[in-house]
C-alpha cells in the first residue's frame, strides 16, 4: 500500500505587528520570509526526490497572507517536478487561533476590554498560552478548538490521496500553535511538548499515516526559548 506523508508548514517570516496577537495578523510575509520559504521547499523537493515520493499537486493553505503566500511560492517551487498544474486551494480551517472580536488589537487593549466588562472576570495571567483558555468573546477559539479544526481538515483532506499508486507527500501551510495542537490531536505531539516546542518558519514537519495512525518521520521542532507563547 502507498505510503501517505503530509507537510505540516509554517509560514515564513511576516511584517508583523508588535504586542499584538498575531492569530489574525492579515500582513505580508517580508523578505528573509521569501528567502526562507524558497529554500524550504527547495529542500522538501530533495526530501521528495530521496524518498521517492510523489508530491500531490494540491497544496492547501490558510486564508491568511503570509500563509497564503508561502504557499505560492511552494506552488512554484515543485511545479518543474509535477506533470500537472500546481494549486493552491485556502481555506479558514487552517487558520491561526481566532481571538474573535478581539482581532488585531493590542495584549493591553484586550485585558482592559475583558476587565471592564462587567460579564466577565478578569484574565488569567496564561490567556495566551492556556490550550483550553478561551477568550469570552463573539468568534473566539481555544488553541484546542483550532488544532482541531486543524486536525479535521488535514485528515479529510488526505482522503483525496488515498487511492494513489505510489507514495504521496501534501503540503500543509498555516500556523505554528495551530499546528501544534493538531500534531497533539493527531497523536504525534505529547501534550507537555505542545508548549515545549515551536516550528521553524517554512520548514516542513513530515507526519505518515501508518496503520490509521498518524506518526512523526521528519522535519525537527524548534525547542522553544522559555517564552510561553503560543501566538503563532
Amino acid at each position: 500500500m502507498p505510503r501517505l506523508i503530509a507537510a505540516l508548514v509554517r509560514h515564513g517570516e511576516y511584517h508583523q505587528r508588535a504586542h499584538i496577537p498575531s492569530a489574525l495578523q492579515p500582513y505580508p510575509l517580508n523578505a528573509r520570509g521569501f528567502v526562507q520559504t524558497d529554500e524550504a521547499a527547495a529542500a522538501l523537493i530533495a526530501e521528495a526526490a530521496e524518498n521517492q515520493w510523489d508530491i500531490c499537486n494540491r497544496i492547501d493553505s490558510s486564508t491568511l497572507l503570509r500563509a497564503w503566500q508561502t504557499a505560492e511560492r511552494y506552488c512554484l517551487a515543485i511545479q518543474g517536478h509535477l506533470d500537472m498544474p500546481a494549486q493552491l486551494a485556502s481555506f479558514d480551517a487552517l487558520c491561526e487561533r481566532s481571538v474573535g472580536s478581539a482581532a488585531n488589537l493590542t495584549l493591553a487593549e484586550i485585558q482592559k476590554i475583558i476587565s471592564d466588562d462587567p460579564r466577565f472576570a478578569d484574565l488569567p495571567e496564561d490567556w495566551k498560552s492556556n490550550s483550553h483558555f478561551c477568550l469570552p468573546l463573539t468568534g473566539a477559539e481555544s488553541l484546542m478548538m483550532a488544532g482541531q479544526r486543524v486536525a479535521e481538515h488535514i485528515s479529510m483532506s488526505m482522503q483525496d490521496c488515498i487511492n494513489a499508486e505510489r507514495d504521496t507527500l501534501k503540503v500543509f501551510v498555516g500556523h505554528g500553535a495551530a499546528f501544534r495542537h493538531a500534531a497533539h490531536i493527531l497523536g504525534v505531539l505529547n501534550f507537555d511538548d505542545i508548549a515545549k516546542f515551536s516550528m521553524y518558519h517554512a520548514k516542513p514537519i513530515y507526519i505518515e499515516l501508518i496503520d490509521d495512525k498518524w506518526v512523526h518521520i521528519g522535519g525537527d521542532w524548534k525547542l522553544r526559548d522559555g517564552a510561553r507563547t503560543m501566538l503563532d
